[in-house]
């Protein structure tokens, strides 16, 4: 069987609103009071996915390297915007989460380019690196939330360790450990119950397009396995590179902000 466009029009765009008018009454009904951040959501991701197909197409028509490096590169600088608005209590987070994302996506692409998973075309480093990227992201934005958390919550327990002569890793070690946790386990548990409990999304595209189910199958694995992978590298980069912030350079802890 061979994989067949689907088409989608927008008639039948239209019709999946109804779905948002039941979020939007749900809302209403238990006084939630979330149609305004319904309604923005559905207007920005119109807009948004609209535009970036636009974007994609022509990236695709193109088939030149550096335009997708350029692409990836802007979803690179985004992600860091995005993550730094989610790790507030974190001093100077947007580099740590730059050089963390940079790193994920690029030690990612490049390994399974390597490897030969992946011919180095748009067509696949495109949707796969937007892949990395998102999900790096949201590891990496978890891992600096609880950091700062925990930092300030850990704070007399880490001074303590200081004034006992550990350096500022061997005090923070504990504090880096959880957010790693944090930042790894929702994926981790996602793979284990994919098949169990959910069909991915990449999976049920390729079967809605016709796809052999073998092959929707082995390629949702080769994606699993690569985002384990990115998502370790960016929660871990940026944990390295944030937790410095919190020190002066006589390894003492600096005022936390309230």
């Amino acid at each position: 069987m061979t994989a067949a466009a689907v088409h989608i029009s927008l008639g039948q765009l239209a019709a999946t609103l109804a779905l948002v008018a039941v979020a939007v009454a749900v809302s209403l009904w238990q006084h939630v009071e979330l149609e305004r951040d319904i309604g923005v959501a559905v207007a920005r991701s119109f807009v948004q996915l609209t535009a970036i197909g636009y974007v994609i197409k022509l990236v695709f028509d193109q088939d030149n390297l550096l335009f997708v490096v350029a692409l990836l590169s802007v979803m690179v600088l985004f992600g860091a915007l995005t993550a730094r608005s989610r790790a507030k209590r974190v001093p100077n987070a947007f580099r740590p989460l730059l050089i963390a994302l940079a790193l994920a996506g690029a030690t990612t692409l490049g390994l399974v380019l390597a490897l030969g998973v992946f011919d180095p075309t748009a067509r696949y480093l495109v949707p796969v690196g937007g892949m990395v990227i998102g999900n790096s992201m949201t590891a990496a934005a978890v891992a600096l939330n609880r950091l700062g958390d925990d930092v300030a919550a850990s704070a007399n327990q880490i001074e303590a360790t200081l004034a006992l002569g550990a350096s500022s890793t061997e005090a923070i070690r504990p504090v880096l450990t959880r957010s790693l946790r944090s930042a790894m386990i929702p994926l981790v548990d996602s793979t284990k119950t994919t098949g169990l409990i959910f069909f991915p999304g990449t999976m049920v595209g390729m079967l809605l397009a016709g796809a052999e189910p073998v092959d929707a199958v082995r390629l949702q694995l080769v994606l699993l396995y690569v985002l384990l992978g990115s998502v370790s590298i960016g929660a871990l980069t940026a944990a390295l590179l944030a937790y410095r912030a919190f020190f002066t350079s006589a390894q003492q802890l600096r005022e936390l902000p309230a």
